[in-house]
């Protein structure tokens, strides 16, 4: 299992690792050992973080309150009180560790560290209405992503995920069209 980063922003990235929401959806953090994968995998995060039953249970409703407040946002609508508080508080949470040293810098925290820095970045993300948040053009994509596009023309998550596909199926699509349309000779 291979997650994708593609979103723009770590706490998309995170509401990403449930694939295809409104179909057969496949949650890629089965178990805590997987979060332990994705937050060594993300950009921005400490490269060992333990996870235990508790701190992954907190990170599946986090997962979930951002998405659903990505939706709100996305369709306009007021933000859930309910969201909002997993949010706020996994926010309230403390901050990652920073240390710089000759070879760069380097983060630590726990894992209550790294859902505060998730919830933090969700915040700053949907508090910017000039923010271009989209929903992948994939028909059984439900991924989100921030559409820092030159015009704000970009519609897919990603080309190598969804773009190249629906590009094959518009191609296969004409030449299939084609080939069914009657000779006018």
């Amino acid at each position: 299992m291979e997650f994708a980063f593609v979103s723009g922003d770590p706490a998309l990235d995170l509401v990403a690792t449930v694939e295809s929401r409104r179909g057969a959806a496949v949650d890629l953090l089965a178990a805590p050992e997987d979060l332990e994968r994705w937050i060594r995998a993300c950009d921005g995060l400490p490269d060992e973080v333990a996870v235990d039953a508790a701190s992954f249970a907190a990170a599946l409703r986090l997962r979930e309150a951002i998405y659903r407040l990505t939706l709100e946002r996305l369709r306009g609508d007021r933000f859930t009180p309910a969201g909002l508080a997993v949010v706020n508080g996994a926010a309230a949470g403390p901050a990652l560790g920073v240390e710089l040293s000759d070879a760069g810098l380097r983060l630590s925290g726990g894992a209550d560290a790294v859902l505060a820095q998730l919830a933090r970045q969700g915040i700053t993300l949907l508090a910017d209405r000039l923010a271009c948040l989209k929903e992948c053009g994939r028909a059984d994509c439900t991924r989100v992503y921030l559409d820092r596009s030159r015009g704000g023309r970009r519609t897919w998550c990603g080309m190598d995920a969804c773009g190249n596909r629906v590009k094959a199926a518009a191609y296969r699509a004409r030449r299939r069209a084609a080939r069914e349309e009657p000779d006018p000779g």
